[in-house]
């Protein structure tokens, strides 16, 4: 399901938005130009009309200015002219205006009267451009025009910018979130094909979808690489596979013959225990390549033939059954806390074992009079087993090199406990095929606490102990 979020994140849908704002910004300027120079344009119409009537009433005799303003008055039929002719006290002689305005100076020029002008018969006023002249007798002649021409051209533009914009922006919206669903889509499903490569199945590809566009080349080039990689890993791990098995063969040879020697051997202490030495050197050896092959084979992820579903907390049980004499024997104290109960989905001779090697492996770093607990807890997203222990702990730096094969920590090698470094990564193998996540932190007490999250899939059905 795509979220809003999904396509804000769109290069699509940015660049339309991007574009959108630059649009709307000069569209904006645009019309503001168009705006300005009509309304200077219509200003100075009006302006040149008032002068107009303003001289020509000037050349009039003063005994005839009377009737000169009635027949120019009954000429305007719309009524946006407005004339006065008045007294050198003020007092109205004639026209339709009441008043002399007292906002503009009498200086013969045109001003603006934002407003407006008391005129006769009408109670509200209308914002106009004005002139006030002196007569040579010392009357006040006024002479103005309404403006509310300009008022309606600026209110046309108002409305055709906005209704501009209403259709421009609305649509390009919506059309931005169409063009970005079907590179959204296809993005859904390179994530969905991404995720069991990232798990180790080499053998997934990216869907392509014959368009041939610049998804399409990106994908038919990271499935190349992986085909690549793929090939490559393959012949790495052949290569290993083959240097175990060979290996493996005259090493159980040299062990039997070893063994044999060993039973007849009829000379001294010394001899006896030289073959001694070299059958635990061959026996260890031996360990080394079963856990290799082991890894291997874990890492193959058509491994999951064996799934079913397994009770976590009886296999928490039987591990605590299985290891209470190993830790009593070193006397180190084992218990197990199950707050909750799970069934996954799980492989649970894996499983097992995964658990198995964390709570050995916990035994061994922690040293005697510790303690080792195996814990399960609950989370929102599924359950969680850790395994805590009061041992030297792995320092932060080291926790990702310790999933690695053959790899030890500085802690291990100073408490001298013995191991070949792969048993965490068997349990990483493990962890990995199950799809789980596995995390090392430091415990409460000072060591170690290997977390192993089983979310995901791997939960079919959890419940709290009562």
């Amino acid at each position: 399901m795509l979220t809003l979020s999904d396509h804000w994140r769109s290069a699509t849908t940015r660049l339309i938005l991007i574009y959108g704002a630059f649009f709307l910004v000069w569209s904006i300027v645009l019309l503001g130009v168009v705006y300005w120079e009509t309304g200077r344009y219509l200003s100075r119409v009006v302006d040149e009309i008032v002068e107009q009537r303003a001289s020509y009433l000037k050349t009039i005799e003063r005994s005839r200015l009377p009737a000169a303003l009635e027949a120019t008055g009954a000429l305007d039929l719309r009524g946006v002219m407005a004339l006065g002719l008045f007294a050198a006290d003020g007092r109205y002689i004639d026209g339709n205006i009441e008043r002399v305005p007292t906002d503009i100076p009498a200086d013969g020029l045109i001003h603006a009267l934002p407003l407006g002008l008391d005129r006769r018969g009408q109670d509200h006023r209308e914002p106009a451009r004005g002139i006030v002249s002196r007569l040579p007798g010392g009357e006040w002649l006024v002479i103005a025009r309404d403006t509310r021409v300009i008022d309606q051209v600026s209110s046309i533009i108002r409305q055709a910018l906005l209704w501009g914009l209403t259709l421009t922006v609305i649509p390009g919206l919506i059309g931005g979130l169409l063009l970005s669903r079907r590179p959204l889509r296809r993005l859904r499903a390179i994530e969905a094909a991404i995720e069991p490569i990232a798990r180790g199945d080499l053998g997934r590809r990216l869907p392509v979808s014959g368009r041939g566009d610049e998804v399409d080349l990106l994908a038919a080039i990271v499935n190349r690489m992986l085909t690549e990689i793929e090939r490559l890993i393959g012949e790495v791990k052949g290569v290993c596979d083959n240097i175990a098995h060979d290996l493996r063969t005259p090493l159980t040879r040299l062990r039997t013959q070893l063994h044999r020697l060993q039973g007849n051997d009829a000379r001294g202490d010394d001899d006896a225990r030289a073959l001694e030495r070299c059958i635990t050197d061959v026996d260890a050896l031996l360990d080394r390549f079963r856990a290799l092959l082991r890894i291997s084979e874990l890492e193959d992820l058509h491994r999951r033939s064996g799934f079913t579903r397994v009770d976590l907390g009886m296999t928490l049980r039987q591990v605590h059954e299985l290891y209470a004499p190993l830790a009593e024997d070193n006397g180190i104290t084992l218990r197990v806390e199950l707050p909750v109960e799970a069934t996954l989905h799980a492989d649970p001779h894996l499983l097992f074992e995964a658990l198995s090697n964390l709570v050995a492996n916990a035994i061994k770093f922690t040293p005697a009079g510790g303690k080792v607990c195996v814990r399960a807890a609950m989370e929102n997203q599924g359950p969680r087993v850790d395994v805590i222990d009061s041992g030297p702990g792995i320092p932060s730096g080291e926790r990702a090199a310790v999933l690695q094969r053959f790899y030890r920590s500085e802690s291990g090698r100073q408490v001298s406990a013995p191991g070949y470094g792969l048993g965490l990564s068997i349990v990483a193998a493990i962890v990995r095929l199950h799809g789980f996540q596995l995390s090392i932190g430091d415990s409460t007490s000072g060591g170690a606490c290997v977390s192993v999250r089983c979310w995901g899939d791997a939960l079919v059905a959890s419940g709290s102990r009562r």
